[in-house]
């Protein structure tokens, strides 16, 4: 596994690439966030960890950037802000999830695992699967979205994983927790506005005014189902 770490603070990289060393990651360390960026799209890489505060180029604005470049590799910010706000910001501009400083290296690992062996098992699956509704064609394998016959291709790593897991069990309700685990494949310990975030991005890619798709159960969660239509009035 590749791996590269943009992070200006020395002692943070030299714990990353010492835990990196026990797992046999290959670590790429950069300091600078311009140059960072630089190095990502001359590089192909697995997952991307990336610090909020960084000279050259913040780590959002890179984020951002990667996402409108339409890259898909799974990104975890690193960041030293602990409020909602500044959370839900990160996770917004496409980032996979979020570790708050200070952090146990244990902790990052579990993440990196966690956003990559999904996104890893179905890229490299020899059978390609899809599920096809009267909406939808996905493909598991080459992480393909048709939506009434119109690709879509802006989906982040864990936006596509959450579209397929719903999709694949329609008018199910999920708890936040529920797809957490599922999904996300470990708990978040209470961080579930993670969720949120993502199924508010999956409607702004996916859904029209007339025609959603997830939907908000509410003091449970979320399911999935096509066959619900809003009047436009």
């Amino acid at each position: 596994m590749k791996i590269l770490v943009i992070e200006d603070n020395t002692s943070v990289c030299s714990m990353i690439e010492m835990f990196f060393a026990k797992e046999g990651i290959q670590g790429t360390f950069v300091n600078d966030g311009l140059e960072g960026y630089n190095t990502f799209k001359a590089g192909t890489w697995d997952a991307l960890i990336v610090d909020w505060m960084l000279p050259g180029m913040d780590g959002v604005s890179i984020c951002r950037k990667i996402r409108e470049e339409h890259y898909t590799v799974p990104i975890i910010m690193l960041t030293a802000k602990d409020t909602e706000s500044d959370q839900v910001l990160g996770l917004e501009m496409g980032a996979d999830d979020y570790v708050t400083k200070p952090f146990s290296p244990l902790t990052l690992m579990a993440r990196i695992k966690a956003v990559t062996r999904r996104y890893q098992t179905q890229v490299t699956a020899q059978k390609d699967d899809f599920l096809q509704t009267e909406h939808f064609k996905i493909s598991k394998n080459t992480r393909e979205v048709l939506v009434d016959g119109v690709p879509i291709t802006n989906l982040t790593p864990k936006e596509f994983d959450l579209l397929y897991y719903m999709v694949e069990h329609p008018r199910q309700v999920f708890s936040r927790e529920q797809l957490l685990e599922r999904v996300w494949g470990y708990q978040f310990y209470g961080d579930e506005r993670t969720v949120d975030v993502h199924i508010k991005r999956l409607r702004k890619k996916v859904e029209t005014t007339t025609q959603p798709f997830f939907h908000t159960v509410w003091g449970v969660g979320y399911k999935f189902d096509e066959s619900i239509q809003t009047d436009k009035n």
